[in-house]
């Protein structure tokens, strides 16, 4: 039997990539439950092949006992793409079909998360600054209209 390509989700974050990977499902039934692919192996090899502008580079093989699991891919380059494919194997079965390829750009999350920090950052600003003139107008220190002594003109 062929293991069928796993189910992949990939998302951004800041010089890293965050890999979901859900097994995918076998046909096999005992008492008229369907079987996972952990009920049948236990445990099982899973490799990721990361493509950039780079080439294809493939991260060591990494064993999962779980039927959905991330990872993480960091010490990546900001606002690169990279494209991830995923294959899982059991070590009794070493036929399968690998993952279609799923891309995202490493800058996306970074970006988004300093936009709106500095937006708040600017809004807390401007607020604190009319605090202070406002209590400043309301203990008379600013514009006082005081006429000098006539001693002084």
């Amino acid at each position: 039997a062929i293991l069928g390509p796993p189910e992949v989700n990939i998302t951004s974050c800041p010089n890293c990539i965050n890999v979901t990977i859900k097994l995918p499902t076998s046909h096999l039934r005992e008492k008229g439950k369907l079987l996972s692919l952990i009920d049948i192996y236990e445990e099982l090899d899973y490799n990721i092949t990361l493509k950039s502008l780079d080439g294809e580079h493939k991260r060591p093989r990494q064993k999962t006992t779980k039927e959905v699991f991330s990872t993480v891919i960091g010490d990546l380059y900001p606002s690169r793409n990279y494209c991830v494919s995923v294959e899982v194997r059991a070590s009794l079965n070493r036929h399968s079909i690998p993952s279609s390829w799923k891309c995202v750009s490493t800058d996306l999350a970074a970006r988004q998360g300093y936009r709106e920090g500095a937006v708040a950052g600017a809004v807390c600003f401007a607020l604190i600054i009319a605090a202070v003139l406002m209590c400043a107008h309301a203990a008379g220190f600013t514009l006082l209209k005081v006429s000098l002594p006539p001693t002084l003109v």
